[in-house]
């Protein structure tokens, strides 16, 4: 009789688990963590290693599978060293995901070895503990939740309390979960699970034998208004858990006030309607009783308590001496008994088939495995009802996703052997390729004088030397003033000659005694030169620094440049000689897959065979489960009709039988407690 807080969507709480402790901001997990989410929102996270980034991003796009395989190989090849613990985080996360816990505790041991964050390790210890009490290994999820530490954020903290008082009332030991959830109740009291807590708190104080205590908390529970369909669920449970306790503890008045709370469209409601009936009964009011139970006869026979119903309508009707109409009820309600009996050998037979287990697998398809997947189209069966009892069962939920994976991962190494084919193909294209082109590619290496080009980039090098080291501008002349220079000394030289001419003339002339001849005066042209050479010279003054600095990038590139053909000449050399070898160990390689591939193909196919027969068996278990409620029940309508045989013909007096319709596991007032939620 327990419940545990409102599980979330696992997905989201995964991704928290595996993201927010790494840093990620990611989106609110649930209802219940969005306000602290709110305002306690995650730093975003610099993702340094893109391998790891796509890793996340197929993470985030449900895409488990390739996500884990993806982060496997990366981790291989070491291409994800920024992210290394966060990495083991997310690795285990999915680990989990896949129910391999043995694997996600030797990772999460191995990062508390390495000294991780406490608060890494924190969080990853609660999701492995949480989901291990979820798989129903209750020993190893108690270990887990030991080894969380106190610096789990506020959100999560209230889970842990609920994870631990579970586990606690798993063991039986309801004094230690009363105590801490009593705790956890003055502590939170306005937390947005604090309903939960109180209703787990009731439950573990009337199993540690304050009934008196648990039951104030339950009733104060079940009248609380409810703002939404989950909390009216749960308090229609705390209703129908006071009513069964009531019950049990003889007061069948306060057990009929707490039942008729319970609305008579949920889930609770056939419980609720047969225990009504019975407080009634114990009330000495067979009439009232008649009211809910004929009701309730007329729903679903495979609901425990309206099965109850179809030998409790005859029961009271013998209270209130109909003796006829009882003996038809308990005649029809043996025939229905009987016919349904029927039903159920035939379901056994369609299951034990694997029409069951077939049908589901092929009406709920999905690209991805993993425990987060959930049932969402039924199969048509020849008594589809049946199939409520065996899919509400957690184990048959959990062994159906392991048959699931199993048959993911059949289809995966099935299309993982055809692509071997493929990969042939493709290492013969990429061979032909590399043949036709390194002829090509050689000659057109060939046609590139590396070491002329060497030595032209060294002797560039040496003028620049030279031009700074002679703080010479003009060694750093662009090609105006390269041409301006040369304009500069053909104007010098065209002077120096001019003015030559006229002293060689006069001196000629001198000695013939001619008359000397007028020369234009050069002084103004010598002027107009000094200028021009000297404003040449005052411009390649201030670009000199310019223009060095210039010339060392330029070299610079050009350095760099044949480093890079030198680079490309060594590749293309080592690919001569390595490629060959190369395309042949791809070859192995793929040659050592194929006996890989075959070996695991008909082992997954034995595997998932041998799952579908589990889950057959646990199917056909719950089902025989039924058959033999029914058989109890129609042995004690059949020990009924023969009281009321005897009866009549003995004309004896007393109760048709009364004693002997309560004694089911739903009329039974202790089992009918047990009837409360539980996780």
């Amino acid at each position: 009789m327990r419940l545990r807080s409102h599980v979330p969507p696992v997905l989201r709480r995964l991704a928290v688990a595996v993201a927010s402790v790494c840093g990620l901001a990611t989106p609110c997990a649930s209802a219940q963590a969005a306000e602290p989410a709110a305002t306690t929102a995650a730093t975003p996270h610099e993702i340094k290693d893109p391998h790891y980034g796509d890793t996340l991003f197929q993470f985030f796009q449900s895409h488990y599978f390739a996500s884990v395989t993806g982060l496997m190989v990366s981790q291989y090849f070491d291409r994800v060293g920024h992210h290394g613990d966060e990495a083991e985080v997310l690795r285990g996360g999915m680990l989990l995901s896949y129910g391999m816990h043995r694997e996600a505790g030797e990772i999460f041991a191995q990062l508390i070895e390495k000294g991780a964050e406490p608060k890494v390790r924190d969080r990853a210890w609660f999701y492995l503990a949480k989901i291990r009490y979820q798989r129903g290994t209750l020993v190893e999820a108690q270990a887990a939740i030991a080894n969380v530490g106190q610096l789990l954020p506020v959100d999560l903290q209230e889970e842990r309390g609920l994870l631990q008082a579970n586990l606690l009332m798993a063991r039986a030991d309801y004094s230690g979960a009363a105590n801490l959830l009593d705790t956890m109740n003055t502590a939170k009291a306005k937390a947005p699970g604090a309903r939960y807590v109180r209703y787990n708190l009731g439950v573990a104080l009337i199993q540690a034998g304050d009934p008196a205590r648990g039951s104030a908390l339950l009733d104060e529970l079940g009248r609380a208004p409810a703002e939404d369909e989950e909390y009216r669920s749960l308090r229609d449970r705390a209703n129908v858990a006071l009513g069964f306790v009531a019950l049990g503890c003889n007061e069948p008045k306060a057990a009929r006030g707490y039942l008729e709370r319970v609305r008579l469209k949920s889930l609770q409601a056939n419980k609720a309607l047969l225990g009504f009936g019975w407080a009634a009964s114990a009330m000495k009011e067979p009439k009232l009783a008649l009211v809910p139970w004929l009701e309730l006869a007329q729903r679903d026979v495979n609901d425990s308590a309206a099965l109850e119903a179809r030998i409790a309508v005859p029961f009271a009707y013998a209270e209130l001496g109909a003796f006829g109409q009882s003996l038809e009820r308990y005649n029809e309600a043996i025939t229905a008994f009987t016919r349904e009996n029927t039903h159920l050998d035939e379901s056994i037979t369609a299951i034990r088939s694997g029409t069951l287990v077939n049908a589901l697998a092929e009406r709920n398809p999905g690209d991805e495995m993993g425990w987060f997947w959930r049932l969402q189209a039924l199969p048509e069966m020849p008594h589809e009802s049946h199939l409520t009892p065996v899919l509400a069962q957690h184990e048959f939920q959990e062994a159906f996703k392991n048959f699931r994976d199993l048959r993911y991962l059949g289809r995966n190494l099935q299309e993982w052997r055809a692509k071997l084919g493929v990969f042939d193909d493709m290492l013969a294209a990429r061979r032909k390729a590399f043949a036709e082109r390194l002829p090509q590619v050689r000659e057109r290496a060939s046609g590139t004088d590396l070491d002329a080009l060497r030595q032209r980039g060294e002797a560039l090098a040496a003028e620049v030397t030279r031009g700074e080291a002679a703080a010479d501008g003009a060694a750093f002349a662009n090609a105006r003033q390269v041409e301006l220079m040369k304009r500069v000394e053909g104007v010098q030289a065209l002077l120096n000659g001019l003015n030559d001419a006229r002293e060689s003339g006069a001196k000629k002339d001198a000695q013939d005694g001619a008359v000397i001849p007028d020369l234009p005066d050069l002084a103004p042209a010598r002027e107009r030169l000094r200028l021009a050479s000297g404003a040449l010279a005052w411009e390649l003054a201030q670009d000199y620094s310019g223009r060095v600095w210039l010339a060392k990038r330029e070299l610079q590139a050009i350095t760099d440049e044949l480093a890079a053909g030198q680079r490309r000449d060594a590749a293309l050399a080592q690919a001569q000689r390595d490629e060959p070898a190369r395309f042949e160990a791809f070859a192995l390689r793929i040659k050592a897959l194929a006996p890989m591939l075959d070996a695991a193909i008909p082992r997954v196919a034995a595997l998932s065979k041998e799952q579908q027969g589990r889950l057959q068996d646990i199917a056909v278990a719950e089902l025989t489960r039924q058959k033999e409620r029914l058989a109890a029940y129609s042995t004690q309508a059949r020990f009924a009709v023969a009281q009321l045989y005897d009866r009549a013909n003995d004309r004896s007096s007393g109760s048709a039988g009364k004693g002997n319709y309560r004694n089911s596991d739903t009329g039974t007032v202790q089992k009918d407690a047990d009837h409360a939620p539980k996780p």
